[in-house]
């Protein structure tokens, strides 16, 4: 991780004894009494953290906080409901590269135990959330909802979003590549279809929500390799990537 995220702002925070950041501070850091860090505050700003105190009951900070980092790109993802394992990389990945949301959906050809998964029983998916932030030296995390079907998904889209370009990754309806699209809008939406693909069914539903069916090639990829690619080359072509900025003077 590149900085500690914590919950809130405030300047005195403690790392248990059991806080497994408080192992990373120690051996991977290697940092001691004196020493600062860099650390964070979900969805805000970025700091310095000082070493109080490091002792058997923990560690005690003194934190200076700074400017908040920029909001997370205009990309709003919808996904049927992949794998856990999958679910774990696309929400972790997803993160680091800066999308506002993910919005998973129980698909037509989507396991149905999928949802029932200790991923999403628990509180295990915020988890990936906090480390792919943590990993983007970033604070921002995505909005994450779950729906019960395609169009439940994208009504929540229509109700909730401002205008966007709207793409659906289908290999085998597709015409056009997504590297070879004009962006028209300032603010995207990408859809992916569970581990088997689209239904014809969902297909309809795609279309008749002004989705454009779009392919990364002719070559067959897992959902969380797609991903990854598609937001990547969206990010691209909307113009959204900047030059580094680091935080440190």
């Amino acid at each position: 991780m590149n900085l500690l995220l914590f919950e809130n702002s405030d300047k005195r925070q403690t790392l248990a004894p059991d806080d497994p950041r408080l192992d990373h501070v120690r051996k991977v850091l290697r940092r001691n009494a004196g020493d600062t860090f860099d650390v964070g505050a979900l969805n805000g700003p970025r700091g310095k953290a000082t070493i109080l105190e490091d002792g058997p009951k923990g560690m005690s900070l003194q934190i200076e906080w700074g400017e908040v980092p920029p909001p997370p790109f205009p990309i709003d993802l919808i996904i049927g409901l992949p794998r856990p394992q999958a679910a774990r990389k696309i929400l972790r990945e997803s993160t680091s590269l800066g999308v506002a949301a993910i919005f998973f959906f129980q698909s037509e050809k989507s396991e149905h135990s999928y949802a029932a998964s200790k991923l999403w029983s628990s509180r295990e998916w915020r988890r990936h959330l906090l480390q792919g932030a943590e990993q983007a030296f970033t604070t921002r995390i995505p909005d994450v909802r779950h729906f019960d079907s395609l169009g439940a998904a994208i009504e929540h889209l229509d109700n909730d979003r401002a205008p966007e370009q709207r793409l659906a990754l289908d290999l085998y309806e597709s015409t056009i590549a997504l590297p070879a699209l004009k962006f028209t809008a300032q603010r995207c939406a990408l859809a992916l279809g569970a581990d088997r693909g689209w239904s014809s069914a969902e297909r309809q539903t795609l279309r008749a929500a002004d989705f454009t069916l779009v392919h990364l090639g002719e070559r067959v990829l897992r959902t969380e390799t797609a991903c990854v690619a598609a937001v990547s080359l969206i990010v691209a072509g909307m113009g959204l990537m900047q030059p580094w900025q680091s935080a440190n003077p």
